[in-house]
């Protein structure tokens, strides 16, 4: 067949899929990212100490900035960003975060602050010079905002001393060391001028040179941390003068000649403004658990279809993956996984989009769930994906372990996760919709467990009845005590949060699988959309029934429709995982991913080599 200019192929099933995951202009916000990491210098070496792993990290962030057209430019968009955590993640987690810590919190915050272009940043356009971020402290992690290292001016010498004043203020934060090369660090301190204290800002520090701190900078390596062998480190400052220039953010309001005006609500203003950042870092976050939960799963599924068990008497072996106690899992873990990558999308469109301030504090709350629940349920799905593939899954070499810890990290990184739900369950708790008291008053009276626009609503109303639980445990609380009523409200409340993600994540569901042509990507699509759907009403069956939303009849139905969706699923486990669209090269570093795993554990010397016979 000759096929013309006007011939067009319709993509199939497994790349519909992929567009789902990805969006729509995957191959340009996503392909860039795919070919480096299946070049040789990203290929899984083996072994290696944790310093060796180190300084691989680091080869390979100035291999990746070398193949950059711009840092700059990376730094400015928060799509490019995620999307280096989606596929640098599953390859070098230490890598990972160096990447992000100097490309979005150090350069990223750079080039917001500097509005004017006064910085040359070629030292850190270059990787002459690699930048970190220094917020948290030893006594303050998610408070940061009440950090006790200081910057007092000095108005005879026109700049700042920056101070550590005890234990509880030394920085600590990742990849302050000499490791790697020359660091800077932008280092959030307390301003403080004639006594007043202005608020947290910013300050540009050069921190090392490629091998010891400089003078006035104490930096001490922490213990051994689990997961990737970043250079965790305590960082403090002993009487350090900075110029004024080491001031990030333009002259306003007065800051100028060591005039520094600050107004009632500048001081968290400030702040805000200064850790800007860690919002689409918030995002990377979830693209990056997102990406890890996908490799691991993919390598689960593919482990599964080629390990052969013994079959019922008689039989040939099956593949382990024939087996409902097997597959299961791995079916409600690919509904998963769809429903984290749709999520995260969702929040990054949302936060792009936003144009006003009630827009913007709403579109941030949905980024901190979506990163604290993204990143809790890639580190579910890691879990039982490295269970389902035994004791090799726990082999430095077959990729897993790595991610297991790693996701730990993302858990805690740019917000606690627990902090995370706790600050939207506040923001929903007491800004609740007027009228929305009652979950039963917009719920569907009847409706069928098929029908994906039934399980919606049936997910809206788990998150109204968690908090209309709270809310009515705030009213029973002593008002005088409001440490009280907080405790009183925050466990319901905070069930209310995890009920609006997974609500947030059906409704993402629903609007990638109406944006499919019908046809079997659709299809693929909604059975895993009423699975995760059908899974969470079945966790709340017994609230939706108390509250008359579900009949009896259908609270009996959910374990048989949840065990056909899960057949529908795992029917199509491999075509779903190929939609990932991991590089084959990646896959291969693993070996339990391909059919002759067993060939990484042969032996030159063993007998079935050698050609001797074992002694009779």
């Amino acid at each position: 067949m000759t096929v013309t200019l006007t011939d067009t192929v319709p993509p199939s099933t497994t790349e519909l899929l992929t567009g789902v995951l990805l969006g729509p202009d995957h191959l340009r916000e996503h392909g860039f990212w795919q070919r480096l990491i299946s070049t040789e210098p990203f290929r899984r070496p083996a072994g290696g100490t944790p310093e060796e792993r180190l300084e691989l990290a680091y080869d390979r962030l100035r291999i990746l900035n070398l193949s950059l057209d711009s840092g700059a430019r990376l730094a400015a968009d928060p799509r490019a960003l995620a999307a280096l955590h989606a596929w640098l993640g599953p390859v070098d987690p230490a890598l990972t975060t160096v990447a992000g810590i100097h490309y979005n919190l150090f350069l990223g915050s750079l080039l917001d602050h500097d509005c004017v272009g006064r910085r040359d940043l070629s030292d850190y356009l270059t990787m002459r010079r690699i930048g970190t971020f220094l917020c948290t402290e030893v006594a303050h992690g998610n408070n940061a905002s009440a950090m006790e290292t200081t910057a007092t001016y000095d108005r005879e010498r026109d700049g700042f001393v920056l101070h550590t004043p005890n234990a509880g203020a030394q920085k600590f934060m990742p990849n302050t060391s000499p490791a790697g090369g020359a660091k800077s660090g932008l280092v959030a301190a307390r301003l403080v001028a004639d006594g007043s204290d202005h608020g947290v800002r910013l300050f540009l520090v050069p921190l090392t040179d490629d091998r010891q701190a400089l003078p006035g900078i104490r930096v001490r390596r922490l213990p051994a941390r689990m997961g990737s062998p970043v250079d965790h480190c305590l960082t403090s400052f002993d009487q350090l003068f900075l110029g004024r220039d080491a001031l990030l953010g333009p002259d306003e309001e007065g800051d100028t000649a060591g005039e520094f005006r600050t107004g009632p609500g500048d001081r968290r203003r400030r702040f805000l403004t200064s850790i800007g950042r860690v919002v689409p870092g918030r995002i990377s976050m979830s693209a990056c658990a997102a990406g890890s939960a996908r490799a691991t799963l993919a390598v689960a599924v593919r482990y599964g279809g080629h390990r052969l068990i013994s079959g019922t008497r008689g039989a040939p072996p099956v593949p382990v993956s024939s087996h409902r106690t097997h597959h299961g899992p791995l079916a409600s873990a690919m509904a998963t996984v769809f429903a984290m990558s749709l999520l995260y999308r969702r929040a990054q469109e949302r936060w792009e989009a936003c144009t006003d301030e009630e827009g913007r504090a709403e579109a941030v709350r949905l980024v901190d769930v979506a990163k604290a629940w993204i990143t809790w349920r890639a580190r579910d799905v890691i879990v039982e994906s490295r269970e389902r593939c035994g004791a090799q899954a726990l082999l430095e070499n077959n990729g897993m372990t790595e991610l297991v810890t790693g996701v730990e990290g993302a858990i805690t990184a740019e917000g606690d996760n627990i902090a995370l739900y706790t600050k939207a369950a506040a923001d929903m708790l007491f800004a609740a919709e007027p009228g929305r008291e009652n979950p039963t008053d917009r719920a569907p009276r009847a409706g069928d467990l098929s029908d994906p626009r039934f399980l919606a609503g049936l997910l809206a109303s788990v998150q109204d009845i968690w908090f209309a639980r709270a809310r009515a445990r705030v009213l029973r609380a002593a008002d005088a005590d409001t440490l009280g009523r907080w405790n009183a409200a925050s466990g319901p409340a905070l069930r209310g949060v995890e009920a609006y993600a997974h609500r947030q994540a059906a409704e993402a569901y629903a609007e990638a699988r109406a944006a499919l042509p019908e046809g079997a990507a659709r299809d693929r699509l909604g059975e895993l959309e009423r699975l995760f759907a059908v899974e969470w009403v079945a966790r709340n069956s017994g609230d939706l029934l108390a509250a008359g939303l579900l009949s009896a009849d259908q609270v009996d139905a959910l374990t048989e429709t949840t065990e056909d969706l899960v057949a529908a699923v795992a029917a199509h486990a491999r075509e779903l995982a190929d939609s990932f669209a991991l590089p084959e090269e990646l896959l291969a570093d693993w070996p339990i991913a391909g059919p002759g795993y067993a060939h990484a554990y042969d032996d030159p010397q063993g007998p079935w080599n050698t050609g001797r016979e074992d002694a009779r």
